[in-house]
């Protein structure tokens, strides 16, 4: 059960393409957004999708797949992990922020994209 206890699976469509960083050492990182969408029915009986945007980033061979294989409005399942930072801005104040460190990617759709 210890790796259930932060885990995190989504099934979304990118925002944008993979946008790529190499480190002063090496490693290949990549961020991008991931759109996710609910979709029910509200009090009127009327249809609504609710559309939730998750910051994603990914390291090493992750990274790589992404950087080759995803563009902009790919269906992608992942999962990973929440990861928080806390950092100061150009004016002093502390920022919080949360993003999910992608461990694994599967490529959905009835075509490749690239």
């Amino acid at each position: 059960m210890y790796a259930l206890k932060n885990k995190v699976q989504l099934i979304g469509n990118l925002g944008n393409a993979p946008e790529v960083r190499n480190t002063e050492n090496g490693k290949k990182l990549v961020r991008f957004s991931l759109a996710t969408n609910e979709v029910y029915r509200n009090a009127n009986g009327e249809k609504v999708t609710e559309t939730q945007w998750h910051n994603i980033i990914a390291w090493g061979k992750v990274a790589e797949i992404a950087e080759k294989f995803l563009s902009k409005g790919a269906e992608i399942c992942l999962e990973g992990k929440l990861v928080s930072r806390v950092y100061t801005d150009k004016e002093g104040n502390k920022k919080h922020f949360t993003e999910i460190q992608a461990n694994e990617l599967l490529m959905l759709g009835s075509k490749a994209v690239a």
